[in-house]
């Protein structure tokens, strides 16, 4: 059989699936492990389909092992933003809300979406990934530590103290093996290199970038990579009620939050950056506004100098 969509709602613990074709669904659910994606091929096997399609959200830790699992078994694999899905029940004024449920709306979305087989990162960008979650991880329990030191017992400082401590010494361990591997990967060298050219840009954000901005994402425009970051302007208006404009904030969050302080940054020692926000500053524009288009800019800024392979020239792009 072809033209078989396969809807996937995957949790922690295991995950729903609905079988779709000639609109009649076959339901069934597994454990979210080695025996569970053994048992769903099992499964899928029964059914003698070919050009089977699996369509599943985007859940990060959850989504993608399942995802390079059945891809590495030559399945075509579509992992969607779950914001799509969650627009597409809205035009169907779906109420259910059960596992179930999902995966026959993930379903009903991949029957009628142009979908994009799923392709996981290279593994020199996954690792890179893995490490900056890791710092990221590293500060909220940093943070915390020092908490709870700020209103401690005296009996327990020594212990809160002794955390800090070691979680000091694995950020420093960690950003240490991001700048290692970075420095032995060529292509992700020389990429850094150009990206360190932009004035108001270090380390932590490199990384980010190297990681939101890599080959693999195969952004069209420096329009995409801002979407991807949540930072797309969102217009709120009816008639002839204008509301006001903000972010979609539907995107990568570790990457916006990485961008803030680069943003601000680049925003007095950027001149490409400073001109952009003086003029905005002087239409009026507050502080969060500015910083949230200077943190665009940037990303206009890295995605023009990756593709050019161009160091960051201000005479020129002032020019």
């Amino acid at each position: 059989m072809s033209n078989v969509i396969i809807g996937v709602d995957i949790a922690k613990l295991k995950f729903d699936v609905a079988r779709l074709y000639e609109s009649k669904y076959k339901h069934a659910k597994f454990t979210n492990d080695a025996q569970g994606y053994a048992n769903f091929i099992i499964w899928l096997a029964s059914f003698g389909d070919i050009n089977v399609r699996i369509c599943m959200e985007a859940t990060g830790a959850y989504s993608i092992p399942l995802a390079k699992f059945m891809a590495d078994r030559g399945y075509f694999v579509s992992v969607i933003n779950p914001a799509q899905i969650h627009a597409f029940g809205k035009s169907e004024l779906i109420r259910a809300k059960t596992d179930k449920a999902d995966a026959k709306l993930i379903a009903r979305y991949g029957l009628q979406a142009e979908l994009k087989a799923w392709v996981p990162l290279p593994i020199n960008i996954r690792d890179l990934q893995a490490m900056t979650r890791r710092i990221e991880h590293l500060l909220e329990m940093q943070q915390m530590e020092q908490n709870r030191l700020d209103t401690a017992d005296p009996a327990i400082i020594p212990s809160i103290n002794a955390v800090l401590l070691t979680l000091d010494t694995e950020l420093k361990a960690t950003r240490k093996a991001i700048h290692d591997h970075i420095d032995n990967d060529p292509d992700l060298k020389n990429r850094s290199d150009l990206l360190d050219s932009i004035p108001g840009i270090g380390p932590a954000a490199i990384a980010h970038l190297l990681v939101a901005l890599s080959l693999h994402h195969g952004y069209a425009s420096a329009k995409q990579a801002v979407a991807h970051a949540g930072l797309a302007p969102k217009i709120s208006e009816s008639g002839t009620w204008t509301g006001k404009t903000r972010i979609a904030k539907n995107g990568d969050s570790r990457l916006r939050k990485a961008l803030y302080m680069p943003a601000l940054v680049a925003w007095q020692h950027n001149p490409v950056i400073r001109i952009f926000c003086e003029r905005l500053k002087a239409n009026g524009k507050n502080g969060k506004a500015i910083a949230c288009a200077a943190m665009r800019k940037l990303i206009h800024l890295a995605f023009a100098i990756l593709k050019s392979g161009e160091k960051f020239d201000p005479n020129f792009l002032l020019a």
